[in-house]
């Protein structure tokens, strides 16, 4: 899938998914939530209209309101992939958030997901 494919995909598509992936595994929306919005700066009302509005992932991070500075400590690997090492500033960020849900779901403390 290109690069171009992923960008334009409807986070409110690929959201649920992400909250599957971690009530499969104990974790809850709440928590994926509360990631999501560490992530991108987005409060839950912010993070709610960005559902509703249908918006594609690239307009989903170009309008989130504040980027963790902390997110630069997101490292791993993820479909692949070493996120520290992606170059395309967008991919990064939708692989950072693929790698903090992940840690989600692989039971990791929300503490240590959320960097702090």
């Amino acid at each position: 899938m290109t690069n171009e494919r992923v960008y334009k995909m409807a986070f409110s598509k690929v959201y649920p998914l992400l909250v599957q992936k971690a009530e499969r595994k104990g974790r809850t929306k709440s928590e994926v939530d509360a990631v999501i919005c560490w992530l991108t700066g987005h409060d839950e009302f912010g993070l709610q209209a960005q559902i509703e509005k249908n918006v594609n992932y690239e307009t989903f991070f170009r309008e989130a309101p504040q980027i963790s500075p902390n997110a630069v400590k997101i490292t791993g690997v993820i479909c692949g992939h070493h996120v520290e090492k992606i170059e395309d500033p967008l991919m990064q960020k939708i692989r950072w958030l693929d790698k903090l849900v992940d840690e989600l779901a692989k039971g990791k403390p929300i503490e240590k997901v959320l960097r702090s």
